[in-house]
């Protein structure tokens, strides 16, 4: 599906994904207009006033907690991109009902949206700590990402389909260690969890474009996984600040040495495309035709942060973040 021309909604459209998701699809993609749907009304005036003139875009005030309101803001839409989320790991596991209003309700109420209006396309925005997760976090994104998938079997003979994208961390955005490790860099010492640890890795813009060429050839229940780089701890240290003291704190409650963006029981019902994975549902009562865009991974492939073939270097991070220059 071509986005020219369409009716795209974006939900946790003021965040950093889905700001950079706006004006990725404004300049370059040609929509009919863009819905914003989220609950920050003076993020919603910034980007109004940021976007003045361009009649495409429309903002909806609104929580993904709220079906009604949703059920409204998805009338007549094309495509949907779900971004809205609680993210941050402590604050889910100090605040564990809010995380599963927001990220396991909030995933049921636009699906219901969704089916209801009959709109051609969803795509779910996951994460690596949906696999395996052993926070709340992951655990809410693992719900969501089953919620999306069998959403093709409520569907019935609609032509609404829904699939999710399954992705690493983002590098520079809120929250994540880069930031930290920037902010950490004038006072001489970083903090580092544990030496060992890696990471997978994507840019915003990245991201963007992975999401947005998934909704051009989605069929229905994927989760599709991009093939990005993963980076030590330690590279990362090295980039941001070589000559800084560092602080080893130990493995927060929740995280991870490595994370894992494909276990070796999806790979039994997953297939290599060029630039990705696309991990397919076991049981595609909707689907008329098997699904062939290419061939099966090997049985028993895992693909993990630490095991990548690809790796970046700290010239490569440099290089996504050109305000590191002045750190280091």
């Amino acid at each position: 599906m071509e986005l020219k021309g369409k009716t795209i909604l974006i939900t946790g459209g003021t965040g950093s994904f889905g700001k950079a998701c706006l004006e990725a699809l404004l300049d370059h993609h040609e929509p009919g207009n863009v819905r914003v749907f989220s609950r920050d009304e003076l993020k919603q005036s910034e980007l109004q006033q940021r976007h003045r003139g361009d009649d495409r875009l429309r903002l909806f005030l609104g929580d993904v907690r709220d079906r009604e309101r949703l059920v409204r803001a998805t009338r007549g839409c094309d495509l949907i991109v779900h971004a809205a989320a609680l993210k941050q790991v402590p604050a889910c596991e100090y605040n564990p009902f809010e995380a599963v209003q927001t990220n396991i309700l909030g995933a049921e109420n636009i699906v219901s949206a969704a089916i209801a209006n009959e709109v051609p396309r969803l795509i779910q925005l996951s994460t690596d700590k949906a696999v395996n997760p052993v926070n709340l976090y992951g655990a809410t994104k693992l719900a969501a990402e089953k919620i999306v998938t069998q959403a093709n079997t409520y569907a019935g003979d609609t032509d609404a389909r829904f699939a999710n994208v399954r992705y690493g961390n983002v590098v520079g955005s809120r929250g994540s260690v880069i930031p930290i490790f920037v902010e950490q860099a004038k006072r001489g010492e970083l903090t580092i969890t544990d030496e060992r640890m890696t990471r997978f890795w994507i840019t915003l813009p990245e991201a963007v474009e992975f999401v947005l060429s998934a909704l051009k050839i989605m069929e229905g229940g994927e989760v599709f996984v991009p093939k990005i780089p993963s980076m030590r701890v330690v590279d990362m240290a090295d980039a941001i600040a070589p000559d800084a003291r560092r602080t080893v704190i130990g493995i927060r409650p929740g995280e991870k040495l490595h994370e894992v963006l494909l276990t070796e029981d999806e790979s039994r019902h997953a297939l290599e495309l060029e630039d990705r994975y696309a991990i397919l549902p076991e049981f595609p009562s909707w689907r008329a035709a098997p699904y062939t865009h290419g061939p099966p991974v090997e049985d028993g492939f895992r693909y993990t942060s630490d095991s990548n073939e690809r790796w970046l270097t700290a010239e490569q991070l440099r290089a996504m973040l050109p305000a590191l220059e002045a750190v280091v």
